[in-house]
């Protein structure tokens, strides 16, 4: 399961029934979990750690130094988890030590061709992230996000869970949790109410959320006042509280 022209560190793990593709390099402190597919002409390198049952298309790069000038080879990390997706031509880089160390990303993400994560960045469970579309240093993506083709996140945002993207979105401040936005650069144009349904959101959490979003949104309210409004509807409604605790540990202000 392993071509013989695929290069492998001696000091790399492989877990059982991995399967590696011809002429890809695995390189030192490479950490390959049991069950993962790696295709062709992929270069993984270390330290990174990949969980159970990823696929990895041919052409992928991962692991590679981050591309941050500040970077001068202190010890860093990236993390993947379980049943990625990860498509042709990724880009995946370590951390930094200013950063914290360590790129992560979780499970069952849907990763297409060309995606570019970057240094530090922190991605959750069951994301899609539509081909090129890219995240820049230390960005987190929460989990259930969908990010359409070509999206580019600024350095630091954050995208709350359920989040949606248009093709082609710029986002340079934080998303908070259900909503969707487009343009560049991005505008909030309402809740991701069909990913919702999907995900088995009955009509009134939905409504719940719509509520919210009418509040932070077209209420007019300053963001102090809507925040006190969703607090008050947030009794209750954990939907609703999601969204204030994201708003509360927002950095970049919010797209309003």
């Amino acid at each position: 399961m392993i071509h013989p022209s695929a290069l492998i560190d001696p000091s790399a793990k492989i877990g059982d029934n991995v399967s590696i593709g011809a002429f890809s390099i695995i390189g030192r402190d490479v950490e390959i979990g049991d069950g993962t597919t790696i295709g062709p002409h992929v270069v993984i390198e270390g330290p990174t750690r990949i969980g159970r049952d990823n696929r990895i298309w041919q052409f992928a790069s991962i692991g590679a130094a981050p591309q941050d000038k500040k970077f001068h080879g202190e010890q860093s990390r990236l993390e993947i988890g379980d049943r990625n997706m990860i498509r042709e031509f990724v880009t995946f880089n370590r951390g930094t030590e200013e950063g914290g160390g360590v790129t992560r990303i979780g499970n069952d993400n849907w990763l297409m061709a060309y995606v570019h994560i970057a240094h530090d960045c922190v991605v959750g469970n069951n994301a899609i992230f539509s081909n090129a579309s890219s995240l820049a240093g230390h960005v987190t993506v929460d989990d259930w996000v969908i990010l359409g083709g070509f999206t580019l996140v600024h350095q630091f945002c954050q995208v709350g869970a359920h989040a949606f993207t248009a093709m082609g979105a710029i986002i340079n401040r934080d998303v908070p949790p259900y909503v969707t936005v487009a343009g560049s650069f991005a505008e909030p144009k309402g809740i991701n109410s069909e990913g919702l349904r999907r995900r088995g959101y009955s009509s009134d959490r939905i409504m719940s959320i719509k509520r919210a979003y009418r509040t932070l949104y077209n209420s007019g309210l300053p963001l102090s006042e809507a925040r006190s409004e969703l607090a008050r509807a947030a009794e209750g409604a954990p939907d609703v509280k999601l969204m204030l605790d994201f708003i509360e540990r927002s950095q970049r202000s919010l797209v309003r």
